[in-house]
């Protein structure tokens, strides 16, 4: 089962990303987003304290298609939670552990090195952890959300972030 819930594919991450974001064809514009020149600022505050990103395209706090990237330090856990809407990560350096479930087991994490994508459907409770320093770029459809499993795993909840 755990096989059909991620498709895991092997691509070369892009040095280079060049997206045409969908708009009338008078007011179409290319967005290209260096390494070198992508603006890294603190996650969302949905995820726990440590976590970098840094939104290419979009705005994920709003309805539509957003690109997003984050960046997870070794060993960084994110606890069972689900998205409203599907969620699309493509790895692009480390390795990402990924489970399917309601509550954070790592006899069920399935590695995803660099280069892997999968897709999450809406609503499917899973969990994650960064297996040396990771980056991963989530595509989706705004806004986007994280909500815990638990309330108590939200670090939105605590007093400090």
């Amino acid at each position: 089962m755990k096989a059909l819930l991620i498709a895991v594919g092997v691509f070369t991450a892009p040095c280079l990303v060049v997206a045409q974001t969908p708009a009338r064809a008078s007011r179409q514009h290319v967005i290209v987003a260096l390494p070198d020149s992508i603006s890294w600022g603190d996650a969302p505050s949905a995820l726990p304290a440590g976590a970098k990103a840094a939104v290419l395209e979009g705005n994920p706090t709003k309805s539509g298609a957003f690109t997003l990237r984050l960046s997870f330090p070794d060993g960084y856990t994110i606890a069972a939670h689900y998205h409203p809407a599907a969620e699309h990560v493509t790895v692009l350096k480390g390795t990402l552990l990924v489970g399917m479930g309601a509550e954070l087991d790592p006899t069920k994490f399935n590695e995803l090195p660099a280069g892997s994508f999968g897709v999450i459907p809406a609503r499917m409770r899973h969990f994650a952890r960064a297996k040396g320093d990771v980056i991963i770029q989530l595509n989706g459809t705004g806004p986007w959300q994280l909500i815990y499993v638990k309330s108590a795993d939200d670090p939105r909840r605590r007093a400090s972030r």
